[in-house]
C-alpha cells in the first residue's frame, strides 16, 4: 500500500512523504525508515506495522517523519550508536512524542500504552536495560516539558542551519 500523507510535510523542500508498507513473515516487530526513493522523494518504509497497536504506528509515522523534517536525510549517517546517531534518534523521538501528545489529543493514558507497548517491543528485541530507560526518560522528558512539535523542529533547523 503506497500513499501520501501531509502528516509529515518534509519542511525543507515542501514535500510530502509518501509511505510504503512490507511485511514479512518471519519479521516479529513493526518498525519504521526514512529514506529518499530512488527518485529523490521523501518515503518513509514501515516494516511490520500492522503488528503494532495504533498508538505505536503513529509515534513510529511521526518519529521516521521527524527524520525528514529536521534535514537527517539529507546529512551524511552517523556510525550505528555514536554520539550523533543518538542525538538524531532522541530529537525524532521528542518530536514524534510532542505530535502524539498535540495533534492527536493523546491523553496521559494512551501516553502510558505508548511507552509500554515501546518498552515491550524494545526488550523483545533485545535492547540493553539502559538504552531503553535512557530513550523512554527522554520521551517522557519531552512529553513533560516542552513545547510544541513545530518550535522544537524550528529550533534544531536553526541550529543545524539548514533554514
Amino acid at each position: 500500500h503506497n500513499f501520501t500523507s501531509n502528516c509529515c510535510i518534509f519542511m525543507v523542500l515542501g514535500k510530502n512523504v509518501y509511505f510504503k508498507n512490507l511485511n514479512s513473515k518471519t519479521g516479529m516487530f513493526p518498525a519504521g525508515v526514512a529514506k529518499k526513493d530512488i527518485n529523490g522523494l521523501p518515503v518513509i518504509y514501515r516494516f511490520n506495522y500492522q503488528k503494532a497497536p495504533k498508538s505505536l504506528q503513529i509515534f513510529i509515522d511521526f518519529h521516521e517523519c521527524a527524520h525528514h523534517q529536521v534535514g537527517d536525510i539529507d546529512r551524511p549517517h552517523p556510525p550505528r550508536n555514536s554520539y550523533e546517531h543518538l542525538m538524531n534518534e532522541s530529537i525524532a523521538d521528542c518530536i514524534a512524542i510532542l505530535r502524539v501528545r498535540d495533534e492527536e489529543e493523546s491523553t496521559y493514558e494512551s501516553y502510558e500504552n505508548l511507552i509500554t507497548s515501546l518498552e515491550k517491543d524494545m526488550k523483545q528485541i533485545g535492547f540493553p536495560v539502559i538504552s531503553i530507560s535512557s530513550r523512554i526518560s527522554n520521551i517522557s522528558n519531552c512529553y513533560k516539558n516542552y513545547g510544541s512539535a513545530k518550535s522544537f523542529i524550528a529550533g534544531v533547523i536553526e541550529k543545524r542551519g539548514l533554514e
